[in-house]
């Protein structure tokens, strides 16, 4: 996770690298949170349905609050390498990305990859 966040600062900073941003999301673990019947939650925004992720429980609870939820509710939630992220998303029907801590102090988004650079491995994750 410190290499995702840092790379994150980087890319804050301006000097991101794109390719190096996206190795470290998706080695990365993140917390995800979990509708009633264990599927993973997906929004839509501006024609992409977007799968939000968190670098932590804590950013997970403060994306809970924003939307108004109570603070003393238990949310269920599992960790999920972000490169099975990237496989669920590009094997959805719809475009679907990955937003990171999207109410967090440095949010970051991957949108969908175009098909040709999705591998394989990435589908059948």
């Amino acid at each position: 996770m410190a290499e995702l966040r840092s790379e994150i600062q980087a890319f804050y900073a301006g000097f991101g690298q794109p390719e190096l941003l996206r190795q470290a999301f998706e080695a990365a673990v993140l917390v995800v949170p979990l509708v009633e019947d264990d599927r993973v939650p997906t929004s839509p925004v501006g024609g992409i349905d977007w799968i939000p992720a968190f670098t932590s429980v804590e950013e997970y609870a403060r994306y809970m609050v924003a939307r108004g939820v109570s603070e003393e509710r238990e949310y269920r939630y599992h960790t999920l390498q972000g490169a099975l992220l990237t496989g669920y998303a590009a094997a959805r029907t719809e475009p679907t990305g990955v937003s990171v801590d999207c109410v967090g102090a440095a949010p970051v988004a991957f949108p969908p990859r175009p098909a040709a650079e999705t591998t394989a491995a990435e589908v059948e994750a």
